[in-house]
């Protein structure tokens, strides 16, 4: 659920305002890469704001870069697809699923150097900020644990009835794609539109995910975004993750 950020950078014109803390039209001000802007901070309303405009920040070093990929990877919450090989996981390793039980740990186990390079990202802004939002109540985790071992999860944001997605480790089997199914059952039962993959890879389409248009993602975020947040959150109780 990451991007790999590119060198090349927009001009000032285009960069974010750091003064008032707008942010750019994503559909207006993006080059082909996806890249929208520079600079800014990671305060958790420019954040928030971000997000609605279907903006998000990705860098390894400041300046801050703010992307809006063309296509976006999505999954509709009713169409996850659960592998063959992951109901075989699920059974043999008897994985509990929980939200919002230990969000600190999931962002730093997506943030830990043997993860591999993508994962160098989550640096201490990136974490402080999104543990900012989780605090709010917008920031979530799904933890996949083993025993009583955490082997896997995901976090990301709630806004509306979208859920962008950011980051996921797993250090067993499939750990993550259970995760990744809780969250889908969990969000359709929540009436969520869907989830914001941000970027495409085979992974993620083998389990339903599905590409759409900017234009596409922004006319369905434009129509959910300000809906209300089931406010459930932190209160699912634990649970075993469906096999089928």
């Amino acid at each position: 659920m990451s991007l790999n950020p590119s060198e090349k950078m927009l001009n000032e014109e285009d960069a974010l305002n750091q003064q008032n803390g707008s942010i750019p039209n994503s559909s207006s001000q993006c080059d082909d890469s996806g890249l929208v802007g520079c600079g800014g901070d990671l305060d958790p309303q420019r954040l928030i704001q971000a997000y609605r405009a279907g903006i998000f920040p990705w860098y390894n070093e400041a300046p801050i870069l703010w992307w809006s990929p063309n296509p976006r990877c999505v999954i509709f919450p009713e169409k996850f697809r659960v592998s063959r090989s992951l109901r075989k996981s699920i059974r043999k390793y008897a994985y509990r699923c929980t939200i919002d039980h230990g969000f600190d740990q999931v962002i730093r186990s997506c943030a830990r150097p043997h993860l591999g390079p993508d994962a160098t990202w989550i640096h201490e802004e990136m974490v402080d900020a999104y543990t900012k939002l989780h605090e709010m109540g917008y920031a979530h985790s799904v933890e996949t644990w083993m025993d009583r071992e955490l082997v896997g999860g995901l976090y990301g944001l709630a806004i509306g009835r979208i859920f962008f997605g950011e980051s996921m480790f797993s250090i067993n089997t499939d750990a993550s794609k259970a995760a990744l199914a809780h969250l889908t059952e969990q969000l359709t039962r929540f009436n969520y539109a869907l989830i914001d993959c941000q970027v495409t890879s085979g992974h993620l389409l083998s389990m339903g995910a599905e590409e759409l248009s900017r234009t596409q993602f922004m006319r369905i975020l434009k129509q959910v975004d300000q809906l209300p947040t089931p406010g459930l959150w932190g209160r699912v109780p634990d649970s075993w993750v469906q096999e089928s």
